[in-house]
């Protein structure tokens, strides 16, 4: 069955029945080259958040309680294939811009945008130069081969926009340039974009970063972006094996916990927490926010107050070590450049001395190639996607610690600490004022009532791509009817809807050209 138009409105979850079980596993296996995925979820468990008296170390170190949820991307109402070559509107051309995971964001938006407008996707361009001066691309850092028949039921992607052969001449498709409204609505696609779309045959969307709202009414649409995220975007086959080696030599002495401590130049002048540093320093990071950020006044203690600054090397520390981490727990750091220099790791170091990163876990010639600008990112991201513990001390504007984040969510409810930097803050002000009685039992309050990774609704300011429960998840016996785990004849289902649209297609491609074949000549 082909989509008429070029916005259908899909019918309610629960349509066809035969559309969806194989997919979520088929899929799931593609998801991290060798590594398998393994859920410790109960059929009435509940989260491990809000709802306990006490922290147990023993328990963090497994995934959270999944309360009978797994994770499920694929379609579950009627989902028909992609548009013929003859009936796409167009070509979608995209610059993503930003690092890793703000490109990661975009890709998937520019997936649910080709989808939405019945065009053919031109594989994403990936803006590194701006970013990272590196000039991988799409190419250097995602199996390009593996994105492309991931999302074979759902959008064409083509590699480039193909010339046009006519009356023996070669024609070249020129994109029309647009830039996309901040968080645009679908509806802008349908007009505006679709419009330009069909008089000029491809539009180039740039920039490409936040271009497409998250928030969106339509379940099969937000679980495309899943579909896209956590299938389809697979690392190069040496990053995973750069990643996997990592992981398993620092697996092969117990647990381990991933730490993205954001506490470099951009995001300290970002978040205007200067005072701490020396006059230099704070000479440094005000003429960086002046030449990166748009002017605002900005008053240290009361964004302190309020938690707003990032935590620091040592508050990190004092939270795992007030939960009731020693000194033997190994953690993984990924950081860019720490500001400030050693003064600020090092009573971090004291209390957790079993510190790593990539570098100090793999002296090794390919590390030294292959973790570079974007790939070196890579690295680092699924180091913490597979580490037992993630946490993150600045997820605000932070794309990586936020995909991770969601990443996790959907890997199996693997644990994350995430501080309430909010209630944390008055406790951590009191401490630096002398007064430090009862310290670690104030931390372990304000802990206790955070989620550590199960599943928990979506409140703003949350991004749909650091929790996308429920649309993308889904249960054997759920009580509400639209969360039930889709059957197991998807793969079957979604393969003869495209084959027949595949074979359509060849016979509209067969006519057009032998229309123009003279009869004689036939």
């Amino acid at each position: 069955m082909r989509r008429q138009g070029h916005h259908r409105h899909h019918a309610k979850q629960g349509g066809v029945r035969g559309m969806v079980g194989r997919l979520s596993i088929a899929v799931l296996v593609l998801l991290i080259c060798t590594v398998s995925l393994m859920f410790s979820s109960s059929s009435s468990g509940t989260s491990r958040s809000g709802n306990r008296s006490e922290i147990k170390v023993e328990e963090l170190w497994r995934s959270a309680d999944a309360g009978g949820w797994r994770p499920s991307s694929a379609p579950r109402s009627d989902w028909p294939p992609p548009p013929a070559r003859s009936e796409s509107n167009g070509f979608l051309r995209v610059r993503c811009n930003g690092g890793l995971n703000q490109q990661r964001s975009a890709i998937c938006n520019a997936v649910l945008a080709a989808r939405i407008m019945n065009a053919t996707l031109v594989l994403p361009e990936l803006d590194a130069n701006s970013f990272w001066h590196d000039e991988s691309g799409f190419y250097g850092i995602y199996d390009v081969e593996h994105f492309i028949k991931t999302l074979r039921f759902d959008v064409r992607i083509v590699e480039h926009i193909p010339e046009i052969h006519k009356k023996g001449r070669i024609k070249k498709i020129k994109a029309f340039q647009l830039r996309p409204p901040r968080d645009a609505p679908i509806n802008w696609y349908t007009t505006v974009a679709l419009e330009k779309m069909k008089e000029h045959g491809a539009i180039y969307l740039t920039p490409f970063s936040h271009r497409l709202a998250e928030e969106i009414d339509n379940s099969e649409y937000q679980r495309l972006r899943c579909r896209v995220n956590y299938h389809a975007l697979r690392f190069k086959p040496h990053i995973m094996k750069l990643s996997q080696s990592i992981v398993d030599k620092l697996r092969s002495e117990g647990h381990f916990m991933s730490i993205h401590l954001r506490f470099e130049m951009d995001m300290l002048a970002f978040a205007g927490c200067l005072d701490i540093f020396t006059p230099q320093e704070q000479a440094i990071l005000k003429k960086y926010r002046k030449e990166n950020f748009a002017p605002k006044v900005l008053n240290y203690d009361e964004r302190r107050a309020i938690g707003k600054c990032p935590l620091t090397p040592e508050e990190v520390g004092l939270i795992l070590h007030a939960m009731g981490f020693d000194n033997s727990t190994r953690i993984y750091l990924a950081a860019g450049e720490l500001f400030g220099g050693n003064r600020f790791m090092e009573p971090f170091r004291t209390l957790f001395p079993r510190l790593e990163n990539h570098s100090s876990v793999e002296h090794t010639d390919e590390l030294v190639e292959n973790a570079r600008g974007l790939a070196g990112s890579a690295v680092d991201y699924m180091v913490c996607l597979l580490s037992d513990i993630f946490m993150p001390t600045y997820d605000g504007p932070s794309n990586f610690a936020n995909n991770l984040l969601g990443h996790r969510l959907y890997y199996g409810f693997r644990t994350t600490i995430r501080p309430d930097r909010k209630g944390l803050a008055p406790i951590f002000i009191d401490r630096e004022n002398g007064r430090k009685a009862g310290f670690d039992e104030a931390v372990r309050r304000v802990m206790l009532k955070t989620n550590f990774g199960g599943p928990h609704k979506r409140v703003s300011p949350e991004s749909f791509y650091t929790n996308s429960w429920p649309e993308c998840f889904c249960q054997s016996s759920p009580q509400n009817p639209a969360d039930k785990c889709p059957p197991d004849d998807v793969v079957q289902v979604l393969s003869s809807h495209l084959e027949s649209e595949d074979t359509d297609d060849f016979k509209s491609l067969t006519t057009s050209l032998n229309s123009t074949i003279p009869g004689a000549e036939r």
